[in-house]
């Protein structure tokens, strides 16, 4: 998609009137849309933001948090969105760098030394920016699920690319309507936000509530896979037809009874250094992650794989400079595993995250792919744990179903794992490890266990 001016800008010039927007279940129309956006534009630029500046955007997803991010692009901000479940510390060490002159924190308690934080103002001013594809847009952090999380920076038009890519396989159009289910300090919920803008249909964006509420009247939504068998579950009446499916294998069985009630199911590789998804395919039960998406190219060096696209990053922002992130050939080098057959990518797990046990390899991508099976598992880590006699032994760090019975799990993995694969110890996933971002960190994971079992 091509687009001379601001996409919903685009949109209220082809159909002004057209439903755009859902929020809390008020109704806006692009031209609705456009108005709010430009009220807030006002007061943030009266406030002092100016095209370049970085503004922090710390709030979980919410109508305000929706409106503040459009008018703050606009404004021709760069827009760092932050968790506000991000501990303290960690954020003392990541904003230094980040060069920010503002903050915005929505349902927060305030804001941080040495940021000017907004305030939702409705005041007269400029109305922002033009256009301009090619200006940096958004400041992603990585998952820092191996180290510190890096500023990962987009401009519109890689974003654009981004949404293209998806939806040449994914069909959304304009009386479709998209939940928001993905929060938007991450990067898979600006790939929602954004195929929207390109596509002109609908989405909806609400406080949080019950899954099932939220998604009255979807017909698109971006969920897991534990999320959709408890809606599949659920008896509950839901309108979706098209699910995007993550974070995790994708059973056989739940696709084909999405199937029977009219939900086609898609699955899909992304990195938030390329805007969110990279390779998809329509669920078929299948270990890969299909084929790469228009605008990307895929190959493997060495067993790596290794990604360039037009979505890709400018780089990680670091002290006001952009830091390259591809390699010298014009490559971003992924550190993930990787097999291609007839151009249909399986990831097999980070290379980082490979270890040795009685001089057995151990990928615990392969592991968790077999636990996570099992119909009462809802997540399921598995990391080394040092031992004299082997080097490394894995164990598994697993978040179950109210009711399940954790102690039947070995015998229940002994004839689907070789014996060196198999855990030797099993722990119950602990609740401050899952606060922070979307994904944990096997490090602390690592930490844990370590200080679970040893100390």
């Amino acid at each position: 998609m091509i687009f001379t001016d601001w996409p919903w800008r685009h949109w209220r010039a082809e159909h002004a009137d057209k439903p755009a927007l859902r929020l809390n279940g008020e109704r806006l129309s692009w031209n609705q849309l456009c108005q709010r956006i430009d009220t807030l534009v006002s007061g943030f630029v009266q406030q002092g933001v100016r095209e370049g500046d970085g503004v922090m955007l710390q709030a979980h997803n919410h109508p305000d948090t929706l409106l503040a991010w459009l008018a703050l692009l606009q404004c021709g901000a760069r827009i760092l969105p932050v968790n506000p479940q991000l501990p303290g510390p960690l954020l003392e060490t990541l904003l230094p760098s980040l060069t920010l002159r503002f903050a915005l924190v929505l349902n927060g308690d305030g804001g941080y030394p040495d940021l000017l934080p907004l305030r939702m103002v409705n005041q007269h001013g400029s109305a922002g920016v033009v256009w301009q594809p090619a200006r940096l847009a958004t400041m992603t952090l990585t998952s820092g699920s191996t180290g510190l999380p890096k500023a990962a920076v987009h401009t519109c038009a890689a974003h654009v690319a981004s949404a293209d890519g998806v939806l040449t396989l994914l069909p959304y159009r304009a009386d479709d309507d998209w939940l928001l289910s993905l929060p938007l300090f991450h990067v898979s919920g600006q790939g929602i936000l954004w195929r929207w803008l390109v596509a002109g249909a609908r989405l909806t964006v609400c406080e949080k509530q019950p899954l099932e509420q939220m998604l009255q009247g979807c017909t698109h939504a971006s969920l897991v896979p534990t999320q959709l068998w408890r809606l599949l579950n659920s008896g509950g009446n839901v309108a979706l037809k098209a699910v995007l499916l993550g974070g995790a294998a994708i059973p056989v069985d739940l696709t084909r009874r999405a199937a029977s009630r009219g939900i086609r199911s898609w699955c899909g590789y992304g990195l938030t250094e390329f805007a969110s998804t990279v390779c998809a395919k329509e669920a078929d039960g299948k270990a890969d992650v299909g084929y790469a998406l228009s605008g990307r190219d895929v190959q493997l060096v060495d067993g790596e794989v290794w990604i360039k696209a037009a979505s890709m990053a400018s780089g990680y922002w670091r002290d006001g400079k952009l830091l390259p992130i591809d390699n010298a050939q014009g490559w971003f080098a992924t550190r993930d595993r990787g097999e291609m057959t007839d151009g249909r990518l399986t990831i097999l797990g980070r290379m980082d995250n490979l270890f040795f046990s009685g001089g057995e390899g151990i990928q615990p991508e392969e592991v968790e792919r077999v636990i996570g099976t099992h119909p009462q598992v809802s997540q399921v880590f598995v990391v080394p744990l040092d031992d004299a006699e082997f080097g490394q032994r894995p164990v598994a760090v697993v978040e179950c179903e109210s009711g399940a019975d954790i102690a039947q799990l070995p015998h229940w993995i002994s004839d689907k794992l070789a014996r060196f694969q198999q855990p030797v110890h099993w722990l119950v996933l602990p609740g401050e490890l899952k606060n922070g971002g979307i994904k944990i960190s096997r490090r602390a994971l690592q930490q844990w266990v370590h200080q679970s079992l040893k100390g």
